[in-house]
């Protein structure tokens, strides 16, 4: 018979991925606010934009996987701080895209150091080779899963 619970074991290793990925999230934001004054999401907006260049809004949602709403809120914020612009499209007049500006880009490279610090840190030192791989091929396939 289906049951609606999860088994103990994947119960316990759901629970203990929900608290690490949570433990992790504010350790990030804390790491973030200290080094140089931005939010986690300010990073995760930053970051994209440093990769992939000045995007449509759409892109950039896309691109984080975030709602309209919440993108719109958190550009509002990071414009109101002078670390992203909005641009006419070099493509379409009618257009805008939303690019990083020379204090985004300063912002940006003081953070990431510390960042790609915490992250290797807590997350990859000590993590076998193997692990890795499972790692990625796991979160891999549930993101296939997702529609990722």
């Amino acid at each position: 018979m289906y049951s609606m619970w999860l088994d103990a074991e994947h119960q316990r290793l759901w629970r203990t991925h929900l608290a690490m990925v949570g433990r992790l999230q504010t350790a990030m934001h804390r790491q973030l606010q200290e080094a140089c004054g931005l939010t986690l999401a300010d990073y995760d907006v930053l970051v994209a934009l440093s990769e992939g260049g000045p995007m449509r809004i759409n892109e950039l949602g896309e691109a984080l996987a975030w709602e309209q709403s919440r993108l719109s809120h958190q550009l509002r914020r990071m414009r109101d701080r002078d670390l992203v612009e909005r641009r006419d499209s070099p493509d379409d007049r009618r257009g805008a895209v939303i690019a990083l500006t020379e204090a985004g880009q300063r912002h940006l490279r003081v953070a990431a150091p510390g960042h790609a610090d915490l992250v290797r840190s807590v997350v990859f030192d000590g993590m076998t080779a193997d692990e890795e791989r499972a790692l990625t091929a796991w979160t891999s396939r549930v993101l296939h899963r997702l529609g990722g």
